[in-house]
């Protein structure tokens, strides 16, 4: 139950990816038969990706991941446009992926506003309008939030950018697969995909970019991906990535009230019956499979364990920094102390798991929690 850090593989895409590298393995630069057989496969999932955002397939350049999609983003946009402005205007609650490359334009002179957001993780818009200068030349506001599941109001974003003529990125890794996005409805200029996040292979993802939008290139070689980033492309694993969009594609409307069902009992099974316990982030407007939860005088590191050791797989934030002691920038960025913060449990569920498992792990974690409590010397 951690598919926010990553999703077992479908078959499907399992099958397809072994079919690519047996049969496809031409350079799809190449002019020959082998390479045009590479190259059909490769536009043919820049067309299905695509379709799952509602994007046009030469919108789409496939690249390593999300974490690659984000720095194209930030700071293509940035360095293109550094002549009309040097203000980027990002959120405080933003994965490193998005935050370091702020950082690291700010090194180089440029100057980023993060936005602050109210105790449920959502920004206000009012402080977006503020935050607005002449010389802002990017918005990057995640579409929903990695840790507690917060769905930002992008729609409402982009209304704004368009206004005021900023480019819009957003990164979509955590819910491109698992709610509709919808390039156009939403109004980004940019937005990163993440491939196995929905059930693809590790190592591939998709940055989708607006047709009007110049951006610098982050990677130099051979012109590939339209000049955008070069290098001889990974087919096999491009062509996973659009089995994994198109399987998703049919089965989300079905998981998204399975999965949110089965979140919300989870919550309910655990609330009731652990005091100085609490839902972290909005509790509706939230991915259908995210819950994030907090438990007063309880370790959340300890908690996880005891729930590995009985067989429930969990998170206690981004697995992109689970190796990190202090307490998450998420969840203080709400308002939680930082004691507070560190009993803090993160469950998503995926397509694989079941009601039976469900039960099984809210039994699990009041079991555990409630063994953590009577050891707890801070309980009263």
């Amino acid at each position: 139950m951690d598919h926010a850090s990553t999703t077992p593989m479908a078959e499907e895409v399992t099958v397809a990816i072994c079919k690519a590298f047996r049969d496809t393995f031409g350079n799809a630069s190449s002019p020959h038969s082998f390479g045009r057989a590479a190259k059909a496969a490769l536009e043919g999932a820049r067309e299905e990706v695509a379709s799952l955002i509602g994007a046009t397939a030469e919108e789409i350049y496939f690249n390593s991941g999300g974490t690659e999609s984000d720095n194209t983003a930030i700071k293509g946009v940035a360095m293109t446009n550094q002549n009309e402005g040097r203000h980027i205007i990002t959120t405080s609650i933003e994965h490193p992926a998005i935050l370091e490359p702020c950082r690291y334009l700010e090194r180089q002179g440029f100057k980023v506003t993060y936005l602050p957001v109210t105790s449920e993780g959502i920004i206000r818009i009012e402080d977006l309008v503020s935050a607005i200068r002449k010389d802002t030349t990017l918005i990057s506001i995640m579409h929903a939030n990695n840790e507690i599941g917060t769905i930002q109001p992008i729609e409402e974003v982009g209304k704004i950018a368009k206004e005021m003529d900023i480019p819009l990125h957003t990164d979509a890794v955590q819910t491109a697969g698992k709610i509709p996005v919808d390039v156009n409805e939403m109004k980004v200029d940019l937005l990163s995909i993440s491939s196995h996040k929905l059930h693809g292979p590790k190592g591939v993802g998709a940055l989708y970019i607006r047709k009007d939008i110049e951006i610098e290139p982050f990677m130099n070689g051979g012109g590939h991906e339209a000049g955008l980033r070069s290098g001889t492309e990974n087919v096999p694993g491009i062509v996973g990535l659009a089995k994994a969009a198109e399987l998703t594609k049919k089965e989300m409307p079905h998981d998204m009230i399975r999965l949110a069902q089965m979140r919300d009992g989870i919550a309910d099974f655990v609330l009731d019956r652990i005091e100085d316990s609490w839902v972290n982030g909005h509790r509706t407007k939230r991915l259908p499979n995210n819950l994030n939860l907090g438990f007063r005088y309880i370790e959340g590191e300890a908690l996880l364990f005891r729930l590995d050791a009985k067989g429930v797989a969990v998170s206690t934030g981004s697995a992109c920094s689970s190796k990190k002691t202090e307490a998450s920038h998420v969840l203080t960025a709400i308002g939680l102390k930082p004691e507070d913060a560190h009993g803090s449990l993160r469950i998503t569920l995926g397509r694989g798991n079941t009601n039976e498992e469900a039960e099984f792990a809210a039994q699990t974690i009041v079991e555990s929690a409630r063994q953590l409590r009577d050891m707890s010397p801070f309980r009263r």
